[in-house]
């Protein structure tokens, strides 16, 4: 049953609620991916967050982020967090190393941070289950042969069977909703070893006035269409409450969405998440240090953002995403959701 929460509950009064809710346990490797809630980082490709790509797998974190500019020619997948269009490196400004984990240049392209992901997946093995979440800045592009299908076969030639893919939690249900209903997700033992992928529209696409295909209608199609082969998750971008999906009027792409992805603050601000948890729908709470009472954006006190984390598990986040880079000892927190 769906637990209905009072439309004008301030997050401040959320949060005393949930700080109460009792000890949140740790998960363990017989624990469904669908009932775990760990920490992400936000931007993990940027050199402000870390010397290399491979000190944010090494902190512990559940979820990387890395963003993907898409452009026609050389280099079509390029990183960086501002537009790349000058420069010796393409414009790119990025933690992802050409000749291994720590040594050769930094400022690669996309390629070359899946090269990164894949060497440090070969020195880790059975590493715990890892998210690594995709923002499209300016979308695909398929007459730059940058399109869904080309993003799925560089991860696919990168990384192989080391992606936990759609196609996997789909099994013998007809749509992600029905599987996620279902609970078809595995256990963390069973993901060990493994990446998820998640793929959200990028801040640039959506102040597009020219773009008419935004990149999670693009990839929703992609992965309805293509069910068992596809390598990510489309994400609902942004907070909403009911059901977000009912933003789509494409209705036949809104049972493959299955991953949503928006501010913590909003969803703890009145929207039923209890939803989101009982339909086993993995769910993404970024910016989690904004949620009053505000804490650092980057080096709170420790035993603060160990409660925040808690209680964003209460509230049925799957991932606590947050900039709090200098936390090993909470960004490796791995709790039971809700």
């Amino acid at each position: 049953m769906r637990l209905a929460k009072p439309a004008l509950l301030t997050a401040t009064a959320l949060m005393t609620v949930l700080a109460t809710a009792g000890p949140a346990q740790a998960a363990t490797s017989e624990t469904r991916e669908s009932h775990v809630t760990a920490v992400g980082l936000h931007n993990t490709y940027d050199k402000a967050a870390f010397p290399y790509l491979a000190d944010a797998l090494d902190s512990g974190t559940g979820l990387i982020e890395i963003d993907v500019w898409v452009f026609s020619g050389a280099a079509k997948w390029r990183v960086s967090h501002d537009l790349p269009l000058v420069g010796p490196f393409y414009g790119q400004s990025n933690n992802c190393m050409s000749g291994g984990l720590r040594s050769g240049s930094s400022n690669q392209v996309f390629d070359k941070c899946l090269d990164n992901l894949k060497l440090w997946h070969d020195q880790h093995p059975g590493h715990r289950p890892i998210t690594v979440k995709v923002e499209m800045k300016n979308g695909f592009n398929v007459q730059a042969g940058a399109s869904a299908g080309d993003f799925d076969n560089l991860i696919r030639t990168k990384l192989g069977d080391a992606v936990f893919t759609p196609g996997q939690l789909l099994g013998g249900y007809g749509t992600l909703d029905e599987a996620a209903k279902a609970d078809n997700w595995p256990t963390r033992g069973e993901l060990a070893g493994h990446f998820m992928f998640e793929i959200i529209p990028g801040t640039f696409e959506r102040q597009n006035p020219f773009d008419h295909l935004p990149t999670d209608v693009e990839y929703g199609r992609w992965v309805r269409d293509h069910p068992k082969t596809a390598m990510a998750f489309p994400s609902v971008l942004d907070a909403q409450a009911g059901d977000p999906r009912s933003r789509y009027s494409e209705t036949s792409i809104r049972p493959w969405f299955v991953f949503f992805d928006g501010a913590a603050a909003s969803y703890v601000g009145g929207i039923d998440t209890q939803w989101y948890d009982d339909n086993h729908y993995f769910l993404v709470m970024t910016s989690a240090h904004e949620v009053p009472p505000a804490l650092d954006s980057r080096s709170p006190d420790a035993g603060a953002a160990t409660q925040r984390v808690k209680d964003m598990a209460a509230a049925h986040a799957s991932i606590v995403s947050t900039d709090w880079y200098d936390l090993d000892e909470v960004v490796g927190e791995e709790l039971d959701r809700g």
